[in-house]
């Protein structure tokens, strides 16, 4: 397997997005897009399995990871067109892309503007819409407020894995703490705006890639109604549910790259 260090392309808006390879030249690519709060490392765990059949391309959004931090909100659009660059100058005509959480949101975007440069899609515990909006404001405003992302970290861990795994010293979860910790509150809240200000139960409607979408029968950040009204409103979209809380990569990781594998290579 062949693997790249991790570098950079800068934006159009002057945002410095780091991103690296994985795998062999030769094989088709497989953009991954991350959670709100992590940065690449968060496939670290499936990066083995995923290589035997794909070229990983992995990024850390604006706001996260080794990527700028630009302050003020994010929106939607401004993540998609950052996926889009960096396409544009990896000189990637047409890619896979598996998206969860935010990522997915983002991968919902990319299925909608940018067809033609999507392949198969994977949509995993994510949602078209996740309002009423004026929810995220006070989340918004306290955690600009915050010391630190303390507080933070822990509420979305408690969000993304199941207490047995929230036990003791979890040597996955504690990797995902230290990222939390790690990010700029600028982030978190400037990505946190992108999904306040996204409603996309209507254009979802036009994303004709075969897609698949997953959803954590225990997720209590998008739960499995919004797995399923997603994959109804997304013509032809195949639905999934595995058991598992919102990191459904992490904590089901067996069943995830089953499903994910199982669907990114069936032939057409």
């Amino acid at each position: 397997m062949t693997s790249q260090t991790r570098t950079a392309i800068t934006t159009g808006d002057g945002v410095r997005i780091a991103h690296r390879f994985d795998g062999d030249e030769n094989k088709p690519v497989l953009l991954l897009s991350n959670s709100i709060g992590t940065d690449l490392h968060m496939w670290d765990g499936q990066v083995p399995a995923l290589t035997e059949h794909f070229r990983l391309l992995r990024y850390d959004a604006r706001g996260h990871g080794a990527s700028d931090v630009p302050s003020g909100p994010y929106s939607l659009d401004r993540l998609g067109r950052d996926v889009v660059e960096l396409l544009d100058a990896l000189d990637l005509r047409r890619v896979h892309v598996l998206g969860l959480s935010l990522g997915g949101i983002v991968a919902q975007w990319l299925g909608i503007h940018v067809p033609e440069r999507v392949d198969r899609l994977v949509l995993s515990n994510t949602a078209a819409y996740l309002g009423p909006a004026h929810q995220w404001d006070r989340p918004i405003a306290e955690l600009l407020e915050a010391p630190d992302m303390q507080a933070t970290a822990d509420r979305f861990l408690h969000n993304w894995f199941p207490p047995r795994m929230l036990r003791g010293d979890n040597e996955v979860v504690e990797g995902f703490r230290r990222t939390l910790l790690a990010t700029r509150r600028e982030g978190v809240a400037g990505s946190w705006a992108a999904v306040r200000d996204y409603d996309l139960r209507r254009t979802v409607t036009l994303i004709h890639n075969p897609t698949l979408v997953i959803a954590g029968e225990h997720d209590t950040v998008t739960s499995v109604d919004h797995g399923k009204q997603l994959a109804a409103t997304v013509p032809g979209a195949r639905f999934t549910v595995l058991p598992t809380v919102h990191m459904a990569n992490v904590e089901g990781q067996a069943e995830f790259l089953d499903a994910v594998v199982a669907f990114l290579t069936e032939r057409s």
